[in-house]
């Protein structure tokens, strides 16, 4: 019995534990169901949408997307706090006589000294002077050693200096800092000098030199600027940002000299911060950038309690540099601005715009254009995604389409194509004309003369069809890209005229396609809100005069994130600044733009195969192998043809095409056949059969003395290496006016040679610009000079033009290593002398010489001695720094450099 009960209690066991692990897998089987069904259930329904953004409230809460009803009063830190208007009485009994700045003896240079090269407060100093366009030299600063030269004949050769350290200024030598200081009270130059305290800074002291005490490691709040700092340009003084103050490393100034005068006053956090700062109440206000008006020792200057990481300090630092150099480093307070809405039809299924958001775009754009004179959206479309939305959507097509004459139009491409793409002008034209089709067909306004290319493809790098379709159809006069010369760093963006088009440089405003949601944000919603207040955004404003900005279609739906952004961003620079806003048509803005930087109408050809970007935009039928990896830059009348002949005698060595006007010479660095980009000029050369052996190159003698040749070649071809031809100046003068005389110039013919390098300036300026092209090019070491500033030593061969013509083969071997050509070709066994050419010449078959044209090797009378004697003079100081220059490149002296200065020495 005792054994069945026991069989019987196993059997009842075993039949509870399968009912457990069935009922242990139907929960889990339950629980996979449900989270595929709630999964399946977010990704298709509709999120529930919360209310888009508020922008900034008018100069009082940060806004920042607090939703309907949120409180923005309080002290609370941080940006969102309420600011409060500041108004700081005059000092009283002080009436302080402030010299006005003057330095007009001085060039429009900054020169900043850094800690080192890597220093992120020199970089963004220097950050700074680049996006404003402003000339600057970097020297790293001496603790002891030399100075820099400050002069020039009688001219100072900077307007500002700046000291990333102000300690190195203060605790200079005393030999450099009075040659300093007596440079600065003598030129009426500023000093502008940053203390940043660290671990081994001093709670107090005082600065070396000066009636100036500095008190460090604070912590500080509430931000406040001082209306009588005189140095306030573009910062608007009426503002104080509460809130604590990011970091506990602050510097204060503290003074009884009525030369200081407080520019950025803050409290102290605590009254622990107090001690060593003496009584005083708890908010008492404390300087942290103050302004020498120079009554201690007659030297203007600003410091700094601090880097520039705080956003205010910028904007103060950009006035005390238009301040200290009487504005003339200074932009108007103008600044103009234009928003470009990219593929207005362009968009995913929940990302376009309906009626409700198309209203707010209307809504907004009104609220702007009481604060921005003439403020309009600009649309781009693309007429082929028009109703490829949800029913909602189209209706917001539509509703854009009854309110077009509200906004200003401009074309992309009928299917959003990328221009490059297309080879056949007429098949890209067609494209544009279905575009038309769909403006006119729906009353969309197209006289704006301005189109943006999809994804900027063909603007730059030049497409020249995208160019030539965009002329052709829609007239266009005016583009944009954020492409010329490179994306990053956008500060380096830079505008250019090509084929009558003006090429604006556009600019990047945090928003892209998939930035839609205020609380999806990269990086949380406060990075948008940063580079609003003060980040980015407010410094791309602040630091260009024009700005173009990219927004796209899906930024105005959803959470309408570009109304958001540009809302608040012009509140903000209205708040803080003084900057006069305002919206102006694109070719208006393309002529207010070169009217300002007259200098960016050129282009400069970059390759586009050193920028994956570019290259991903570029013409896949193009290809960078067809450049050249030399170039012989002359000068005019030194060899260079014979060079062109004998090197293109090498296997390995191919020459450019010849042009029907310039014969051997391309001449495209050094003219206008640069305008015509640089598929123009890859088309003279062929396609190399081996890319890592073929040596293609061009010679264009004029390349030498051509101011802006050497900065355009160094761009375009920066591994290319040089060959210069030399001889004696004193010859190739004489030479050049030999060769005018044959080529019918009648200030050669009506002249001797005497008459015409010996002409003083009031002579006709026929026989002037003769003398120049016979005298200029000669004085070697200026021009070689300019080469060396845009390539390295060692890729710059100088030719001895004398033994080139004595000894050719010896010449040839050299530069053959040089290059790294290979095979070594044998010149002994290609070349053969003329007798009667006086000259080497290509040996042919039978021993016969082939030999240059008639124009080659002419016979003329010897120079006179006197005239020789007149040369050797005007040449002898160049002729000096040739030899000086060599011995610093340890390239050998040519053999008729030796016998002029071993000559002129003798004599």
């Amino acid at each position: 019995m005792v054994g069945a009960g026991t069989g019987v209690w196993k059997l009842v066991r075993g039949v509870r534990q399968l009912e457990l692990h069935r009922l242990i897998l139907a929960l889990i089987v339950f629980c996979l169901l449900s989270m595929a069904f709630l999964a399946y259930y977010v990704s298709n329904s509709p999120k529930i949408k919360e209310a888009p953004p508020l922008p900034f409230s008018d100069c009082g809460g940060g806004g920042g997307g607090l939703s309907a009803g949120a409180s923005t009063g309080g002290t609370g830190g941080g940006a969102g706090g309420q600011r409060a208007p500041l108004f700081l009485p005059p000092r009283q009994g002080r009436l302080r006589p402030i010299k006005a700045v003057d330095n007009s003896r001085t060039e429009p240079v900054v020169l900043v000294f850094v800690e080192s090269i890597y220093s992120q407060l020199g970089q963004e100093i220097v950050a700074i002077l680049e996006s404003s366009r402003f000339r600057y030299r970097t020297e790293i600063a001496p603790g002891k050693g030399d100075m820099p030269t400050l002069t020039e004949r009688n001219r100072g050769r900077y307007a500002l200096v700046i000291y990333e350290n102000v300690l190195k200024y203060v605790n200079l030598d005393a030999w450099n800092r009075d040659l300093l200081d007596k440079y600065c009270a003598e030129y009426g130059v500023g000093v502008i000098g940053f203390f940043k305290a660290n671990e081994n800074s001093l709670l107090s002291a005082q600065l070396k030199g000066f009636p100036l005490f500095l008190h460090s490691h604070l912590g500080l709040r509430d931000y406040r600027i001082n209306p009588n700092a005189p140095l306030l340009y573009i910062t608007r003084p009426n503002q104080v940002e509460q809130g604590p103050l990011p970091g506990e490393d602050w510097t204060i100034f503290q003074s009884n000299h009525s030369t200081y005068e407080p520019v950025l006053l803050a409290s102290t956090k605590s009254s622990e911060a107090l001690t060593h700062l003496g009584s005083g109440p708890l908010r008492a206000l404390h300087a942290t950038v103050v302004q020498d008006l120079g009554l201690h020792d007659g030297i203007q200057r600003v410091l700094f309690g601090n880097n520039l990481n705080y956003w205010l300090h910028k904007l103060v630092f950009v006035d005390a540099i238009a301040y200290l150099t009487g504005k003339r480093l200074c932009l108007s307070l103008e600044r103009h601005i234009l928003v470009d809405v990219d593929d207005i039809f362009v968009g995913k299924e929940g990302t376009r715009m309906k009626v409700s958001d198309v209203e707010a775009l209307l809504n907004t754009q009104n609220k702007l254009r009481t604060l921005v004179p003439n403020f309009t959206f600009n649309l781009g479309f693309s007429g082929k995604f028009y109703h490829t939305g949800t029913d909602e959507e189209d209706r917001g097509d539509d509703m854009l389409l009854r309110h077009r004459k509200e906004f200003w139009w401009f074309p992309h491409m009928w299917s959003h194509m990328q221009p490059h793409l297309f080879h056949n002008v007429s098949v890209l034209a067609e494209q544009m004309r279905l575009n038309m089709l769909f403006a006119q067909e729906h009353g969309i306004p197209t006289d704006l003369g301005y189109a943006v290319a999809p994804h900027h493809s063909g603007v730059y790098p030049v497409h020249s069809q995208l160019y030539e379709a965009w002329k052709s159809v829609w007239d266009i006069r005016v583009t944009s890209t954020e492409e010329y010369p490179h994306l990053r760093p956008a500060r380096y963006r830079r505008g250019f005229i090509h084929s009558s088009i003006q090429v604006l440089p556009r600019q990047t405003c945090g928003l892209f396609t998939h930035t839609i949601f205020y609380n999806e944000y990269p990086g949380g919603s406060k990075e948008l809100d940063k580079s609003i207040r003060g980040g980015e955004l407010f410094l791309t404003v602040l630091l260009n005069p024009i700005s173009i900005f990219m927004t796209h279609l899906s930024n105005y739906g959803n959470d309408r994130l570009g109304l958001y952004t540009f809302e608040s961003l012009v509140k903000f620079v209205q708040c803080w600044t003084n900057l006069r806003l305002q919206t102006l048509p694109p070719v208006q803005l393309a002529e207010k733009y070169f009217q300002i930087f007259p200098e960016e109408r050129d282009p400069l050809w970059q390759n586009p195969c050193h920028d994956k970007r570019h290259k991903d935009i570029w013409s896949k039928e193009k290809t960078c192998d067809r450049l050249p990896k030399f170039l012989v830059i002359g000068p005019q009348k030194t060899g260079t043809t014979a060079l062109h002949s004998f090197l293109s005698l090498h296997p390995a060595i191919t020459s450019s095409f010849p042009s029907p006007v310039t014969f051997e010479e391309i001449q495209f660095f050094s003219g206008p056949n640069y305008d015509n980009g640089i598929d123009w000029y890859m088309d003279f050369f062929p396609f190399p059969s081996n890319v890592s052996t073929d040596f293609m190159f061009e010679k264009s003698a004029n390349y030498f003395d051509t101011d802006v040749a050497p900065k355009r070649a160094a761009a375009l071809l920066p591994r290319a290496k040089i060959l210069a031809v030399l001889i004696n100046p004193s010859d190739r003068a004489y030479s050049w006016y030999q060769h005018q005389r044959a080529h019918q110039d009648p200030a050669a013919l009506n002249n001797s040679f005497h008459g015409v390098v010996t002409a003083g300036p009031a002579a006709p300026r026929d026989l002037l610009t003769l003398q120049r092209r016979c005298l200029k090019p000669g004085a070697y070491s200026t021009h070689l000079e300019r080469w060396l500033q845009h390539y390295q030593p060692n890729q710059l061969h100088i030719v001895d033009g004398s033994l080139l013509r004595s000894n050719p083969a010896l010449v040839m071997e050299g530069i053959q290593r040089f290059l790294g050509v290979t095979p070594i070709f044998n010149y002994t066994q290609a070349l053969t002398y003329d007798e009667s050419k006086g000259f080497w010449c290509q040996r042919v078959e039978g021993g016969r010489p082939r030999c240059l044209g008639k124009s080659k090797g002419r016979k003329y009378l010897e120079m006179t001695p006197e005239s020789r004697a007149f040369l050797a003079e005007h040449y002898r100081e160049h002729n000096m720094d040739l030899l000086r220059l060599l011995n610093r490149l340890g390239q050998p002296l040519p053999s008729w450099l030796r016998e002029e200065l071993q000559s002129t020495s003798w004599s």
